[in-house]
């Protein structure tokens, strides 16, 4: 792909060893265009945070399709004003999703590089939580750090190159989906145009919140979703445990669960929750809604129970690894039961790679440069999912480039003004320097 390594192993390692063994290397100074970007990104900052505050304070919640739109329009504009070709990517009425934004750049210059964002937030047109809100020192709203924020980092950064006229013959593509917080299904079309947008590229930045100036996103844990049904014999308890009876459908589900954690836990990324368990004669479960009802009494033993709940992973092999064994415990059945589980797939894990730490590499420089210290991965153990994961597969990826804020998916939400304007020029000197290299 590069001279930066991205197909060694060997020489990034010997890379990582030099900047952890030197955290204090001299920061290189920065050329006279680089200078030109990061003048630009502080004399634009108000203007940012204006724009960040426009777009915040449309709702789009990810059922909020028409909001979804809304917010994507603005971006359009502004991304039409900087000679991309944009279109938005409409979902079929299976999907129920709104769309995308994609914006692209043709060149042959350095890198081609797929930044990547995500319009949605989880707050939709019922929630009390709506409005752009500021201090000195934090903003308050719907999405200001998962993920307007990063939206908007992305887009002043382009603006800067542009304005220096460091866009020129560069191959861009500038990823916007509608529904991260919710992905539309099937993923095959949902995703379809994300992963065929980084089959053409080198690079993928995406810009979910930063956890701080010292750490990056080299590796994401992905997720998948199971639900486990079981039937019994219904029958008056006083004949539970016995051959005629036998255990019935909640001893099973306890069975099962139990034997999960004990035979499971402890493998480091790897962890499965069981968030929701209803049991008794009658279950009514509405998986979309998240609600169900359920009938039945003390006295009778229990003749259906539903568990539903997710896995999380750093690997596709850890990820079959943990199923094969869910459903080898699922198999064996207290008598009287059966039992079946089912997964479905949702974000892929985003493994670490030579070639993502070749990313980390680059970023970690630029981070020098500006005197911000050296940037380190960030543990995926403590991260959720993102739609980096989805990429990651196919081309070199780095996550965690956007705002530094606290309380995502929560009526808290914030974010800093005071390290927007330096995570901006940072991501600005990234995508130069993969551009251009």
């Amino acid at each position: 792909m590069s001279s930066l390594c991205f197909r060694s192993a060997s020489c990034f390692f010997s890379v990582v060893l030099l900047l952890a063994a030197c955290p204090s290397l001299p920061a290189q100074k920065l050329t006279a265009a680089e200078q030109k970007v990061v003048r630009y990104v502080e004399q634009q900052s108000g203007e940012a945070l204006a724009f960040l505050e426009k777009v915040v304070n449309i709702n789009s919640g990810t059922g909020n399709h028409e909001g979804v739109r809304q917010a994507g329009a603005l971006f359009r504009q502004e991304l039409d004003g900087l000679d991309f070709t944009t279109r938005w990517i409409d979902m079929p009425d299976s999907v129920n999703r709104a769309g995308h934004l994609f914006a692209e750049r043709r060149g042959k210059k350095g890198k081609r590089v797929l930044l990547i964002g995500h319009l949605d937030t989880v707050f939709e047109k019922d929630s009390p939580f709506q409005q752009f809100e500021r201090t000195d020192s934090v903003i308050r709203g719907p999405g200001v750090n998962d993920m307007k924020g990063g939206d908007v980092v992305i887009l002043y950064a382009l603006k800067a190159l542009h304005s220096a006229g460091l866009l020129k013959d560069t191959q861009i593509i500038v990823a916007f989906t509608g529904d991260e917080e919710n992905t539309g299904k099937p993923l095959s079309v949902s995703r379809k145009d994300l992963i065929e947008a980084a089959r053409r590229s080198d690079a993928a930045l995406a810009f979910e919140t930063a956890t701080g100036f010292g750490e990056a996103t080299v590796a994401r844990r992905g997720s998948s979703g199971w639900r486990l049904e079981v039937t019994g014999r219904q029958a008056h308890s006083a004949g539970v445990f016995s051959p005629r009876v036998g255990d019935g459908a909640i001893y099973e589900a306890a069975r099962i669960l139990n034997a999960f954690h004990d035979q499971l836990k402890g493998e480091q990324y790897l962890t499965f929750n069981p968030g929701i368990i209803m049991g008794g004669t009658e279950v009514d479960y509405d998986a979309a809604a998240g609600t169900g009802q359920v009938s039945g009494k003390g006295n009778i033993v229990a003749k259906t129970a539903v568990v539903t709940g997710d896995l999380r992973f750093i690997s596709e092999e850890q990820k079959e690894r943990a199923r094969s064994t869910m459903r080898q415990i699922v198999a064996q059945c207290l008598p009287g039961t059966a039992a079946k589980i089912t997964f479905q797939d949702s974000y892929p894990a985003m493994p670490p790679t030579p070639g993502n730490e070749a990313l980390l590499a680059v970023l970690n420089r630029i981070s020098l440069d500006l005197g911000h210290g050296p940037v380190k991965p960030y543990d995926p153990g403590a991260r959720g999912a993102g739609d980096v994961s989805f990429v990651a597969p196919y081309v070199s990826s780095i996550d965690g480039l956007g705002v530094m804020g606290s309380g995502a998916h929560s009526l808290h939400e914030t974010m800093n003004p005071r390290t927007f304007q330096a995570l901006t020029q940072r991501a600005a000197l990234l995508i130069y320097r993969l551009t251009n290299n």
